[in-house]
């Protein structure tokens, strides 16, 4: 593999800290979450950024490559676009699912896949499509999970090798989510990085988090501990990345504080010698998937054909039954830890309502404050999985309040029937209609 043009060290750009990003010495790249930017309407901050020579690379978190559904052309062809605005040397993606399709259900998180064959299976075409539709290469990141899925094949170093091999597709190693696996999964990063290709490895992420009895949460919303930076430590002994960045997406810190971070992430990187390695390509996707690769060259399953459906069919029926656990309230399936179900269930309705309450700042307002607000929109998640966006599932929220004649106080009802009919474009359902839906809601 070809190595890429040098990155450094970056960070992850959010609008709540567009103008400290801006003015952080010795910043070299930043990443952005690609769902977050318009292509015809960059924030201004980025431009500035791009207009110094800042490289900028967008990061996806809603394809869903490990789900059991072939990739949305749509979702690949606005990611695509987002790489050309930002004149991008790659895209970056997760090993994960956020969604399925029958029933239609969306997680609103990243979720991990099983490591067994027929995942992989699905996996690898799915990379395969998205590669295939992109217009620069392709790494993905290995994702935190607080869970592990019973009846696993194949090792996280073998999982991920077999990736590298099959399809060509570089590797986003996170070291957070590596420690995080180690508290949740019992699995030692150690042994990972031995096992897995590090000359296909695109870039590093580090960030923070925290342990509530026992489990390791990824929040983006606290400092990095010393044990990760140790293992970044541990990743530069083996190799030296092109590029580490750092991620915060919550409770942002002072100017200071980040420049702090970077700078304790700049001093491992820069520690000492490492062994080398040949990073990602900045060419083309179509040249980085079919240059010669001793290492793919040596397995045949690189030349593998296509995926049967009834593979598809088995790993849509296992995610169908784990979401919908998750989310929509349904039993466990068989072999699950279910107190750790029950904790990434209670973690998923969390962040649905942190992200509703950021999409639709008005609604925690019009209900009286932050905390009445979480209460009615847990109490709603508990019968209402989301099956499309966060901004719908705003709408839906808003709308079933107003089917149950919420909330009490008449003037906060105006308010939030003018809000939703200023945005879902429609009249409010009229009180026979609310009356008949929620009668129809009781017989069910």
């Amino acid at each position: 593999m070809k190595p890429m043009a040098h990155l450094g060290v970056g960070i992850g750009w959010r609008p709540e800290i567009a103008d400290a990003v801006e003015r952080l010495s010795g910043l070299d790249w930043v990443e952005v979450v690609a769902e977050n930017v318009c292509p015809g309407h960059l924030p201004e901050s980025l431009l500035r950024l791009r207009e110094r020579g800042t490289r900028v690379v967008p990061h996806g978190v809603s394809l869903g490559l490990g789900g059991a559904d072939r990739p949305d052309a749509a979702k690949l062809a606005a990611l695509g676009e987002r790489a050309v605005a930002l004149g991008a040397p790659l895209v970056t993606e997760h090993i994960a699912f956020v969604r399925t399709s029958s029933p239609v259900l969306e997680a609103g998180h990243l979720l991990p896949v099983p490591r067994t064959r027929d995942a992989l299976d699905v996996l690898c075409e799915n990379v395969r499509i998205a590669q295939d539709a992109l217009p620069v290469p392709l790494a993905l990141e290995n994702i935190a999970a607080l869970f592990a899925w019973p009846g696993e094949e194949l090792t996280e170093g073998q999982f991920l090798t077999e990736l590298v091999e099959r399809t060509g597709v570089r590797l986003l190693i996170d070291v957070a989510n590596l420690h995080t696996n180690r508290v949740n999964r019992g699995e030692d990063p150690a042994v990972v990085l031995d096992a897995i290709p590090l000359e296909a490895l695109a870039y590093v992420h580090v960030a923070g988090g925290i342990e509530r009895a026992g489990v390791w949460h990824d929040t983006h919303a606290h400092p990095v501990p010393p044990v990760v930076l140790d293992l970044l430590a541990e990743l530069r002994s083996r190799v030296e990345p092109a590029g580490v960045l750092l991620e915060r997406d919550d409770d942002f810190p002072s100017e200071a504080e980040l420049a702090g971070e970077l700078a304790a992430i700049r001093a491992v990187v820069t520690a000492g010698p490492a062994a080398p390695a040949a990073p990602i390509t900045s060419g083309s996707a179509d040249a980085a998937r079919t240059e010669p690769d001793p290492v793919a060259e040596l397995d045949p399953v690189a030349e593998s054909g296509p995926v049967a459906e009834s593979t598809r069919t088995r790993v849509a029926l296992g995610q169908a039954a784990l979401l919908s656990a998750l989310v929509a309230g349904t039993p466990v399936p068989e072999g699950f830890d279910r107190r750790r179900i029950r904790v990434q269930a209670r973690a998923l309705a969390a962040k649905r309502a942190d992200v509703v309450a950021k999409v639709a700042p008005e609604l925690p307002v019009i209900l009286g404050g932050p905390d009445p607000y979480r209460e009615a929109f847990l109490s709603y998640a508990k019968g209402h999985p989301m099956t499309s966006g966060y901004r719908r599932d705003a709408l839906d929220f808003a709308e079933d309040l107003l089917i149950r004649d919420l909330p009490a106080d008449p003037a906060a009802r105006r308010r939030l029937t003018i809000w939703w009919r200023d945005r879902a474009g429609a009249e409010p359902p009229r009180r026979i209609v609310r009356w008949a839906r929620a009668l129809s809601g009781r017989a069910a």
